[in-house]
């Protein structure tokens, strides 16, 4: 592995270090550049055990969805149902999912993961799924406090200023 500041060929552990809000993986020269970071023990590495206990596997959890940044706030937020709905408006339809694919130019496997609810749909897609199902999948969340700031707002000097460019 080579250092992420220097270039120099990594001998043993490399060192995570934190440099104006980067973390780089870099050599022993380097850490003094920055400070180290500490990284988390994992506690989910799963050993394995000796014993008459040794054929019991742990149970699967279900897959864990992604926390919603700030983009997904931005256009309204995705409705918790959106899987069920897709899937029931697709059947109302007489779709399978092939074919709804099909019509939306999209893969398969993507329908198919959207609908169990392991995936949820990029802008495009989420447009494309609307329009040809006929529904509503993003749920605008305004409140009375901001249709008031909303309806507050005058127009200032910059709207309603025109600038003409001088002809030479």
């Amino acid at each position: 592995m080579q250092c992420e500041m220097c270039g120099e060929t990594i001998r043993g552990i490399p060192k995570t270090v934190r440099v104006e809000g980067a973390e780089l993986q870099v050599c022993n020269k380097c850490e003094k550049f920055g400070t180290e970071v500490q990284q988390p023990k994992r506690t989910d590495i799963i050993r394995p055990v000796s014993g008459p206990s040794a054929s019991v596997r742990p149970s699967v959890t279900p897959p864990i969805r992604r926390k919603k940044d700030l983009f997904d706030y931005m256009g309204g937020e995705i409705v918790d149902d959106y899987s069920e709905r897709i899937k029931q408006a697709r059947q109302e339809k007489g779709l399978s999912q092939k074919d709804l694919a099909l019509q939306m130019k999209e893969r398969e496997l993507l329908i198919k993961k959207i609908e169990k609810g392991e995936l949820i749909p990029e802008d495009n897609v989420r447009k494309k799924l609307e329009r040809t199902l006929g529904i509503r999948l993003v749920e605008t969340t305004i409140t009375e406090a901001e249709k008031k700031v909303a309806s507050k707002l005058a127009p200032t000097l910059g709207d309603l200023t025109v600038i003409k460019k001088k002809k030479i």
